[in-house]
Protein backbone atom coordinates (compact mmCIF):
# COMPACT_ATOMS: atom_id res chain seq x y z
CA UNK A 1 0.00 0.00 0.00
CA UNK A 2 1.01 3.27 -0.77
CA UNK A 3 2.61 5.74 2.45
CA UNK A 4 3.14 9.08 2.80
CA UNK A 5 6.52 10.25 1.28
CA UNK A 6 5.69 7.89 -1.97
CA UNK A 7 4.95 8.95 -5.49
CA UNK A 8 1.76 8.36 -6.91
CA UNK A 9 2.31 6.08 -9.72
CA UNK A 10 1.18 6.95 -13.20
CA UNK A 11 -1.98 6.71 -14.59
CA UNK A 12 -4.53 7.72 -16.83
CA UNK A 13 -8.31 8.65 -15.85
CA UNK A 14 -11.18 9.90 -17.54
CA UNK A 15 -12.38 13.02 -16.24
CA UNK A 16 -15.52 14.55 -17.11
CA UNK A 17 -15.38 18.21 -17.49
CA UNK A 18 -18.14 20.78 -18.54
CA UNK A 19 -17.09 20.98 -22.06
CA UNK A 20 -16.79 16.89 -22.23
CA UNK A 21 -14.44 13.79 -21.60
CA UNK A 22 -10.99 14.61 -21.16
CA UNK A 23 -8.08 12.06 -20.97
CA UNK A 24 -5.75 12.86 -17.89
CA UNK A 25 -2.57 11.70 -16.34
CA UNK A 26 -1.84 11.47 -12.85
CA UNK A 27 0.87 14.10 -13.63
CA UNK A 28 -1.78 16.61 -15.48
CA UNK A 29 -3.56 16.68 -12.24
CA UNK A 30 -0.98 16.27 -9.73
CA UNK A 31 2.00 17.94 -11.02
CA UNK A 32 2.69 21.19 -9.47
CA UNK A 33 -0.09 21.32 -7.38
CA UNK A 34 -1.34 20.40 -3.85
CA UNK A 35 -4.66 18.30 -4.05
CA UNK A 36 -7.09 16.56 -1.30
CA UNK A 37 -8.13 13.07 -3.54
CA UNK A 38 -10.75 10.84 -1.85
CA UNK A 39 -11.65 8.23 -2.88
CA UNK A 40 -14.85 6.35 -2.89
CA UNK A 41 -16.26 2.77 -3.48
CA UNK A 42 -18.76 3.72 -5.91
CA UNK A 43 -20.68 6.44 -7.12
CA UNK A 44 -24.27 6.84 -6.13
CA UNK A 45 -23.87 4.69 -3.29
CA UNK A 46 -25.08 5.79 0.01
CA UNK A 47 -22.30 6.83 1.81
CA UNK A 48 -20.71 8.41 -0.66
CA UNK A 49 -23.47 10.33 -1.97
CA UNK A 50 -24.80 11.70 1.13
CA UNK A 51 -21.81 12.31 3.37
CA UNK A 52 -18.25 11.60 1.72
CA UNK A 53 -19.09 13.99 -1.60
CA UNK A 54 -21.29 16.76 0.33
CA UNK A 55 -17.97 17.03 2.91
CA UNK A 56 -16.10 18.34 0.16
CA UNK A 57 -18.26 20.07 -1.63
CA UNK A 58 -18.69 21.78 1.49
CA UNK A 59 -15.58 22.47 2.60
CA UNK A 60 -13.86 23.38 -0.40
CA UNK A 61 -13.67 26.73 0.23
CA UNK A 62 -11.70 26.10 3.19
CA UNK A 63 -9.45 23.34 1.66
CA UNK A 64 -8.52 26.45 -0.83
CA UNK A 65 -8.02 28.76 1.78
CA UNK A 66 -5.33 26.34 3.38
CA UNK A 67 -3.61 25.99 0.57
CA UNK A 68 -5.01 23.01 -1.90
CA UNK A 69 -5.16 24.08 -5.29
CA UNK A 70 -7.70 20.99 -6.27
CA UNK A 71 -10.07 18.45 -4.68
CA UNK A 72 -10.29 15.25 -6.58
CA UNK A 73 -12.70 12.49 -6.34
CA UNK A 74 -11.92 8.89 -7.29
CA UNK A 75 -13.94 6.09 -7.85
CA UNK A 76 -14.02 2.63 -10.09
CA UNK A 77 -16.85 3.68 -11.71
CA UNK A 78 -17.08 4.56 -15.82
CA UNK A 79 -16.13 8.19 -16.72
CA UNK A 80 -19.56 8.54 -17.56
CA UNK A 81 -21.06 7.77 -14.50
CA UNK A 82 -18.47 10.03 -12.83
CA UNK A 83 -19.65 12.60 -15.02
CA UNK A 84 -23.90 12.00 -14.20
CA UNK A 85 -22.71 11.74 -10.63
CA UNK A 86 -20.99 15.33 -10.35
CA UNK A 87 -24.20 16.41 -11.95
CA UNK A 88 -26.24 15.22 -9.18
CA UNK A 89 -24.23 17.02 -6.65
CA UNK A 90 -23.75 20.29 -8.27
CA UNK A 91 -19.95 19.63 -8.16
CA UNK A 92 -18.93 20.18 -11.65
CA UNK A 93 -16.82 23.04 -11.21
CA UNK A 94 -15.64 22.36 -7.68
CA UNK A 95 -14.20 18.74 -7.99
CA UNK A 96 -12.35 16.84 -10.65
CA UNK A 97 -13.75 13.61 -10.99
CA UNK A 98 -11.27 10.53 -11.95
CA UNK A 99 -12.58 7.61 -13.35
CA UNK A 100 -10.81 4.69 -12.90
CA UNK A 101 -12.82 2.46 -14.53
CA UNK A 102 -10.90 -0.47 -14.62
CA UNK A 103 -9.59 -0.42 -11.33
CA UNK A 104 -5.76 -0.01 -12.49
CA UNK A 105 -4.98 3.47 -9.72
CA UNK A 106 -7.08 1.55 -6.89
CA UNK A 107 -4.12 -1.51 -7.87
CA UNK A 108 -1.31 0.36 -8.14
CA UNK A 109 -1.85 2.57 -4.85
CA UNK A 110 -2.79 -0.87 -3.22
CA UNK A 111 -5.82 0.27 -1.83
CA UNK A 112 -8.08 -1.93 -4.15
CA UNK A 113 -11.06 -3.85 -2.45
CA UNK A 114 -12.80 -6.58 -3.48
CA UNK A 115 -16.91 -5.84 -2.70
CA UNK A 116 -18.44 -9.25 -4.83
CA UNK A 117 -19.99 -9.34 -2.06
CA UNK A 118 -22.52 -6.53 -2.50
CA UNK A 119 -22.65 -7.49 -5.76
CA UNK A 120 -20.07 -4.40 -6.75
CA UNK A 121 -17.23 -6.05 -7.76
CA UNK A 122 -13.77 -4.59 -7.39
CA UNK A 123 -13.63 -1.06 -6.12
CA UNK A 124 -11.27 0.96 -4.34
CA UNK A 125 -11.50 1.31 -0.37
CA UNK A 126 -12.16 4.73 1.15
CA UNK A 127 -9.42 6.90 1.85
CA UNK A 128 -8.42 10.72 1.51
CA UNK A 129 -5.10 11.89 1.10
CA UNK A 130 -2.87 15.38 0.88
CA UNK A 131 -0.72 15.19 -2.75
CA UNK A 132 1.67 17.53 -3.26
CA UNK A 133 3.30 17.84 -6.64
CA UNK A 134 2.63 14.16 -6.96
CA UNK A 135 4.49 12.78 -3.48
CA UNK A 136 1.88 11.59 -0.70
CA UNK A 137 1.47 14.22 2.27
CA UNK A 138 -1.14 12.31 4.45
CA UNK A 139 -3.05 9.17 4.02
CA UNK A 140 -6.25 8.33 5.94
CA UNK A 141 -7.49 4.83 4.77
CA UNK A 142 -10.47 3.69 6.26
CA UNK A 143 -11.76 0.63 8.36
CA UNK A 144 -14.07 -1.91 5.91
CA UNK A 145 -17.64 0.41 6.58
CA UNK A 146 -16.28 3.37 8.27
CA UNK A 147 -16.65 6.75 7.32
CA UNK A 148 -14.62 8.97 9.46
CA UNK A 149 -10.33 9.79 8.48
CA UNK A 150 -11.03 10.13 5.07
CA UNK A 151 -13.46 13.35 5.49
CA UNK A 152 -12.63 17.00 4.30
CA UNK A 153 -13.32 18.00 7.91
CA UNK A 154 -9.97 15.09 9.06
CA UNK A 155 -8.05 16.29 5.87
CA UNK A 156 -8.76 19.88 7.52
CA UNK A 157 -6.82 19.17 10.61
CA UNK A 158 -4.02 18.10 8.93
CA UNK A 159 -3.39 21.27 6.45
Amino acid sequence: MIKAGDRLPEASFGVPTKDGMKQMTTADIFGGKTVALFAVPGAFTPTCSARHLPSFKEKAGELKAKGVDAIACTSVNDQFVMGAWAKDQGVVDDIVMLSDGSGVFAKAVGLDADFSKFGMGPRSQRYSMIVKDGIVQHLNVEEAGEYKVSSAEHLLGQL
